[in-house]
């Protein structure tokens, strides 16, 4: 290989405006026959890519095929809910699905490489990616990490419809500074092994194929130069064996962090241990120079083009480059029936109730039904945030789920009652990417006074409101998570009304609603859930689906208690248990201390009754297994699912430790009436942590074991390991 053409296989373009039949003769293509490109992404349709990688591996002097990535982030063509919506299924089968389904689509439309899956913790709802990731638990994230990628590439990358998992963004890309996309994140070694970095590790054990770098620094250096970070950490500690891209000119960004111009930064990218850059071209144009001026080495180069060679490898292509590329495959298995009924039960799945006063929930099918909001009537945005894939048009839309459900059996009245926001221009930067709110330019008095005469001519209303789905997802951070104003104006008066109300509520992110938590009496959480999102809404609201969802992000009363999460450390100055506020202890003066709904809180249709935990000894010595069990009953009159959830406190160790670490947690399914014990094991390995050296440990010492139906309400037993 030259110099140019190794550079080549490092260079990943975007390749999304390419028309068919006319990618042999495209910008592109001129750069491929060439040897100057490794693969491309966010390029749609069988068609284009069999004429694109034709041009690969006939016109190019070696012959080597090209990758073909997406942001295939929650479904391909078939979209499932969010992964924070996915995450609150609790139910590691039904997520490896649904990555399972995305990769058949994106493999039989040419893709064989996805940007997914997301696995940075975050802690803070402002930040707008919150809704792609899987919450503020390190534990949970890592078994979401591992389904994922199994979902993803199967046991055989081989297979043409399996495609290569790329976990992102290392590393700490969750945690900016003020929630604000992009931003500085600072944090010590200790929190970042302890809290953030264990589903990118766990990403690594179950196999993945690549990895992308994060937009932020790491102590003061940003990730896409970080040695420590990529080679040190990633590759001799953890002992990945991929390929690393970067995130979109990342490196090229690190100009704007301080770092130099494109030649050094490019150079320092390359030394850190990156090994394809995505769009910004710098090594490409810049690496022979520096390997000219001694900055990186021949070895360096050699390295990185061998890794992505063997991704080639892995996937196949040298045996058959056109063998994601099939016509008749993207014909057949993609956006079909089936994929969109499971599509449909994991939506309902994921949906959480926050609040069931008097009943309300389920419906009856019958009388009248106010359907009322900005969301009421939008099959676009029920996609959610990073679905570029997605038939938008085809999405199933509340009323839409709702009509179907009820067919003749009662009415539907349909008002809007406000705009997603009172702000035009505000509105429009939420209005994007194939994702229109429909704006309603009269008067937000006449929209309110329209919506209150629906609500008078029926028996319940409904409130479809909260977020658009662009008002979350990448740099779309918020500095206020409450409703808009105009959304709660529309709200009070819909109560006015007299009659019983359910908020239907939309949003990427955990929102500060204790407005309506006070004062709205029922209230469902649907997040975004994809592309049959009416139908699974409609499931549950009408009693077909038992809610089952539950929270992997803390709800906040107010966005000043940003950040708040289950697993905290004390202070030394703590507010006891039960009380609100005491002076000089670590409160506010105008808010408890407790969320709104905390982390794992999700209601059912029915209700659970937890008996006493019982352990297998409150003595243990060595490499001993501590049995926990705890029977779970049935009272209600509905069959439900409950997730039962083991936490675990650390009392006494020699750095500060959680008053809570999630260790265990298993979906159960009762019949009414039915009791079942449900069994956790737990070892040394379940009680360790990274102590002040960044070592590995067990500490012996008092623990406190809790199950219970959320991180708030729990049953707790005390154990020694000796």
């Amino acid at each position: 290989m030259t110099l140019e053409e190794k550079l080549g296989q490092l260079n990943l373009p975007v390749g999304g405006d390419i028309t068919t039949g006319e990618a042999g003769s495209s910008d592109i293509a001129v750069s491929i026959k060439a040897g100057k490109v490794g693969g491309l992404f966010n390029l749609k349709s069988a068609e284009k890519i069999r004429e694109i990688q034709r041009v690969a591996v006939e016109e190019s002097r070696l012959k080597i095929p090209l990758l073909f990535g997406m942001d295939v982030i929650h479904g391909y063509e078939t979209l499932f809910p969010i992964p924070l919506g996915l995450s609150s299924t609790w139910d590691m089968k039904l997520i490896e699905q649904s990555a399972r389904i995305a990769a058949i689509e994106a493999s039989a439309d040419g893709i064989n490489w996805t940007f997914s899956p997301m696995v940075d913790v975050s802690r803070d709802p402002r930040w707008g990616r919150v809704s792609e990731g899987n919450g503020e638990d390190p534990y949970l994230g890592a078994k979401i990490a591992k389904a994922m990628i199994q979902g993803y590439q199967g046991d055989d990358l081989t297979l043409a419809n399996t495609i290569m998992a790329c976990v992102k963004h290392f590393a700490l890309y969750g945690a900016p500074e003020a929630g604000r996309d992009y931003n500085s994140v600072d944090m010590s070694r200790q929190r970042m092994f302890n809290e953030y970095f264990l589903p990118y590790q766990a990403a690594v054990e179950a196999g993945v194929g690549s990895v992308m770098t994060s937009f932020n620094d790491i102590d003061g250096i940003p990730a896409s130069g970080n040695k420590w970070l990529m080679t040190d950490l990633l590759r001799d500690q953890w002992g990945f064996d991929g390929f690393v891209v970067t995130d979109y000119t990342a490196i090229n960004e690190m100009i704007a962090h301080g770092m130099g111009d494109l030649q050094q930064v490019s150079a320092l990218a390359l030394n850190a241990g990156v090994d394809m850059d995505m769009v910004g071209e710098g090594f490409l144009t810049t690496l022979a120079k520096s390997l000219e001026e001694g900055k990186i080495t021949k070895k360096q180069i050699d390295v990185a083009v061998k890794r992505m060679l063997i991704a080639k490898f892995r996937l196949g292509l040298f045996d058959d480059p056109y063998k994601y590329a099939d016509p008749e495959r993207s014909k057949n298995e993609i956006f079909n029936a089936e994929h969109r009924a499971i599509a449909r039960n994991i939506a309902a799945q994921s949906l959480v109730l926050l609040k069931n006063e008097g009943d309300i929930l389920p419906l009856q099918k019958k009388g009248t039904i106010a359907l009322i909001g900005p969301m009421a009537d939008n099959r676009e945005n029920m996609a959610g945030t990073w679905s570029v894939a997605g038939r938008f048009a085809e999405s199933v839309s509340l009323k839409d789920g709702l009509e179907k459900a009820l067919g003749d059996q009662a009415n539907i009245i349909l008002a809007r009652g406000a705009n997603v926001v009172p702000d035009a221009e505000y509105e429009a930067r939420v209005s994007i990417f194939g994702k229109p709110t429909y704006r309603d330019e009269r008067s937000e008095d006449l929209l309110i006074k329209e919506a209150v005469a629906a609500a008078n001519k029926s028996d319940v209303v409904l409130m479809a409101m909260g977020e658009s789905a662009e008002m979350s997802g990448e740099a779309a951070s918020r500095s206020d998570i409450e409703m808009p104003e105009n959304q709660r104006k529309l709200m009070q008066a819909l109560l006015d009304t007299g009659k019983p109300v359910v908020l239907v509520l939309f949003t990427g992110r955990p929102l500060a609603i204790k407005w309506e938590s006070e004062n709205v009496p029922a209230i469902l959480n649907v997040w975004f859930a994809g592309s049959e999102a009416g139908d699974a809404i409609a499931d549950v609201l009408f009693g077909d689906v038992n809610p089952s969802g539950k929270l992997t992000a803390t709800f906040p009363q107010n966005v000043g208690q940003v950040p708040i999460f289950y697993n905290q450390k004390n202070t030394g100055r703590p507010l006891p248990d039960g009380e609100w506020f005491q002076k000089f202890r670590s409160n506010y003066l105008d808010v408890s201390n407790d969320p709104l709904y905390p982390f794992g809180y999700g209601l059912s249709y029915t209700q659970f009754e937890y008996g006493d935990i019982q352990i297998s000894n409150k003595s243990l010595e060595g490499d001993r297994k501590l049995e926990v069990s705890i029977q779970i009953k049935n009272t209600g009159e509905r069959d439900g699912l409950e997730v039962v959830q083991l936490y675990i406190r650390d009392l006494v160790a020699s750095i500060t430790r959680p008053v809570k670490e999630l260790k265990g947690f298993e979906k159960v399914p009762l019949k009414a009436g039915e009791t079942k014990t449900v069994k956790f094991e737990l070892t040394k390995e379940n009680l360790k942590f990274y102590n002040f050296d960044i070592d590995f440990v067990f500490e012996p010492g008092e623990f406190d074991i809790m199950v219970g139906p959320n991180s708030r309400d729990l049953k707790t037993a005390r154990i020694e390991w000796k």
